[in-house]
């Protein structure tokens, strides 16, 4: 039998359910633990960030208006998808972080759980966050959360396709549409989500994904007009200072979170107070 020629993969952005190479054509080198090639992703440019977020502004009020129960279907749709995919997900762990097969199954493992964790808090809001006020006078006053807008991220660098997940879920869970870049050293699981994401119930322009160099995008994002909120969680923190000056501009509420948990799906909430007369 002759010998097949090895076919590599062509990773791309995602921007608005599509999957388009940078604007600018810049690409950057990945190799594994040995120093192997493995694959040149793009470097994403600003162009490719204000793409992103003009799709993610245009996918928000229709993500925001669908119910609870939709949002937590879909999320633990990508949980299934995720699930199905796990080998291809597992061997890119191994192949560009250098970790063990075990470890690499872990975190699959944990990747696709978080899914289905965050999935479960989307009809859990309003009552972990909403409120009825008590007021004098023949009214109810209620406080509802509501979605911020269109939320900006760094993923963390390690773990790779984890950090990518708890990046996003917690964002979009609260109607949010999310641009993120992910690890730069270690990019390949993301863009692999991104096929999870496309062949998914997610909407386009929901969740775009960038890959690049956090120096040259972070400041970018947070400089945004059109970008509401921020997490910088993937960044070291000398660098964020300069971001929270950047972002000042438009009063971007900007995030660092040591962890999962609640408090990453509230900080991207507004809050809304309602009034309404008392039936007799």
């Amino acid at each position: 039998m002759a010998e097949r020629i090895d076919v590599k993969k062509t990773y791309k952005l995602f921007i608005n359910g599509a999957f388009p190479r940078s604007e600018s054509g810049r690409t950057y080198e990945i190799k594994n633990a040995k120093g192997l090639f493995i694959a040149n992703p793009c470097l994403a440019s600003r162009k490719d960030l204000k793409d992103a977020v003009v799709a993610a502004r245009l996918a928000q009020p229709g993500w925001s208006m669908s119910t609870a129960y939709n949002k937590g279907q879909i999320l633990y749709r990508l949980a299934e998808m995720l699930e199905a995919r796990r080998t291809q997900f597992v061997e890119e762990i191994f192949m560009t972080t250098g970790v063990s097969r075990v470890k690499a199954e872990k975190e699959v493992n944990d990747s696709v759980d978080r899914l289905v964790w965050y999935a479960g808090w989307s009809d859990k809001l309003a009552s972990l966050s909403g409120s009825l006020n008590p007021v004098a006078g023949p009214y109810y006053n209620f406080t509802v959360p509501e979605s911020m807008g269109v939320i900006a991220a760094i993923a963390a660098e390690m773990p790779s396709l984890l950090g990518l997940i708890d990046t996003i879920a917690p964002i979009i869970v609260g109607g949010n549409t999310v641009v993120v870049l992910a690890s730069t050293q270690s990019p390949l699981c993301a863009m692999s989500f991104a096929e999870v994401i496309a062949t998914s119930d997610v909407p386009a322009g929901v969740i775009n994904i960038l890959t690049g160099k956090k120096d040259e995008i972070a400041p970018w994002m947070a400089s945004h007009m059109d970008v509401d909120g921020m997490d910088i969680s993937g960044l070291g923190k000398k660098s964020h200072g300069g971001l929270r000056i950047a972002g000042a501009e438009n009063l971007k509420r900007i995030y660092s979170f040591q962890s999962g948990g609640p408090e990453r799906i509230l900080a991207f909430l507004e809050h809304k107070s309602v009034w309404h007369p008392i039936g007799l």
